[in-house]
């Protein structure tokens, strides 16, 4: 029984260390506003779109590494401007990162 409670109390203790830590990152993603750039055509309509992936990829210039699964788009973006994104951390942790699509020449 002894050695069980100790498990449980090492395991309860690892998952607040996890969750510390997801917040620490949440905490970072929410600080930071990523432009990514776009070709545009007339009255400023995307060639494409962005998506989680792009997103991704983005955050992992910035050093920090996010799972495109991770990335949560109902549709991929295809408009200029600010848009909200929402990146879940794990444990229940999530966060939201300003993604500024901008044209690209």
């Amino acid at each position: 029984k002894r050695q069980v409670e100790r498990e449980r109390v090492k395991a309860e203790a690892r998952e607040q260390d996890e969750i510390k830590a997801a917040r620490v990152v949440a905490a970072t993603i929410e600080a930071l506003e990523v432009a990514i750039g776009r070709r545009v055509g007339e009255n400023e309509t995307l060639f494409g779109s962005v998506t989680a992936a792009d997103v991704a990829e983005a955050l992992a210039a910035r050093d920090l590494e996010v799972d495109r699964r991770k990335v949560q788009l109902a549709d991929p973006l295809k408009t200029l401007g600010e848009h909200v994104v929402v990146v879940k951390r794990g444990q229940g942790v999530s966060a939201e990162v300003k993604v500024k699509i901008v044209a690209a020449g």
